[in-house]
């Protein structure tokens, strides 16, 4: 930790780190010995698979860490659009696994991304700095984020999705992780 860091700060960076390193870990250990045709398996009604959850969660991470560094622009992606004509198959692809992707490079890339989070949390001059929310239809109007609600955000993000994996896993081979 930084050392101009008041103690109580570092303990809250620390615990906030912890809580998700905990969570990533659970997202992590479902898909223990798990091959790439499973990882990209459908196994409920839904259009997740383990591979693509994986995938999801890190590309979120990564962006909600570009937002915390430079506001809500470094989340903007062209191919965003909210509006009911947006293909739908394009924000589906985000959870798949594509042609190509394995589940040992969704996991790389994953650490990779925690990495870069970790060292973002514990470089921070200060967890109140905030940013105007990025404009889309499930934020509030007008509404500000700071580098600890997101970071908030994003351990909830992994908790409900290693939930959700759990699920996914125990459908496939009734394997558990949580349970």
């Amino acid at each position: 930790m930084e050392t101009d860091v008041p103690i109580r700060a570092q303990r809250e960076r620390t615990d906030l780190l912890q809580t998700l390193a905990k969570h990533r870990g659970f997202l992590r250990q479902t898909v223990r010995d798990m091959t790439d045709e499973q990882a990209g398996q459908h196994s409920t009604v839904s259009a997740l698979c383990l591979g693509g959850l994986i995938k999801h969660v890190a590309d979120v991470e990564s962006s909600w860490v570009d937002f915390i560094l430079d506001g809500p622009a470094a989340m903007a992606s062209a191919g965003d659009d909210w509006s009911a004509d947006s293909s739908a198959g394009s924000w589906e692809a985000r959870f798949q696994m594509s042609p190509g992707e394995t589940l040992p490079g969704l996991l790389e890339h994953y650490q990779e991304v925690a990495t870069r989070t970790d060292g973002v949390v514990v470089s921070l001059p200060d967890l109140d700095a905030d940013h105007p929310l990025p404009e889309a239809p499930w934020f509030e109007q007008g509404g500000r984020w700071s580098a600890r609600r997101v970071l908030l955000h994003i351990i909830a993000e992994t908790a409900q999705h290693a939930g959700h994996a759990d699920i996914i896993r125990e459908s496939i081979d009734g394997s558990k992780t949580m349970g």
